[in-house]
């Protein structure tokens, strides 16, 4: 994986450091996520993908926002926290990032890069915008905030054969 988007540093929510190439992913599923928003109940989902296709070679990794609404105001241990205990989530959570604007987190610039969305727009519209990665890199597919993860599952087949 000499692909630049593998190498990019990711922070855990419990200080980790780590990249895209530490998870030896078929398929990786990253989506910026928020506690307080009204596509929180879409943990739940995430949370059935990976507890579904973990072992087939899926990754979900969430990557909490504070930028839409201050929907995501706690600490790591506070999101940590309400992510285990509401939805019982267990796939890699990591520290709070910004998406847009001059802060913006190296992976999302190219994640944004490589799947504009709407129009070309390579702004991120809201929290739980998902990208879906192939694990060379090479296939990047954006979904909307809308897009409920279950309907993802097809898209993750095809990258888990």
């Amino acid at each position: 994986m000499s692909n630049a988007l593998f190498q990019v540093p990711l922070i855990t929510l419990d200080g980790q450091q780590k990249t895209l190439a530490d998870f030896e992913a078929k398929a990786v599923l990253v989506v910026n996520t928020a506690s307080q928003c009204g596509f929180t109940p879409q943990y739940q989902g995430l949370e059935r993908l990976w507890q579904r296709y973990k072992d087939r070679g899926l990754v979900v990794l969430g990557f909490p926002c504070n930028q839409f609404g201050k929907q995501e105001p706690g600490s790591e241990s506070e999101i940590a926290t309400f992510c285990e205990l509401n939805f019982g989530v267990s796939f890699p959570l990591f520290r709070k990032i910004e998406v847009n604007g001059a802060g913006t987190h190296p992976l999302y610039a190219h994640l944004k890069r490589q799947a504009p969305g709407l129009l070309g727009s390579q702004r991120i519209k809201w929290n739980f915008t998902k990208f879906l990665l192939s694990a060379d890199g090479q296939s990047i597919k954006r979904f909307a905030p809308t897009t409920k993860p279950e309907a993802l599952q097809g898209e993750i087949e095809a990258l888990l054969e």
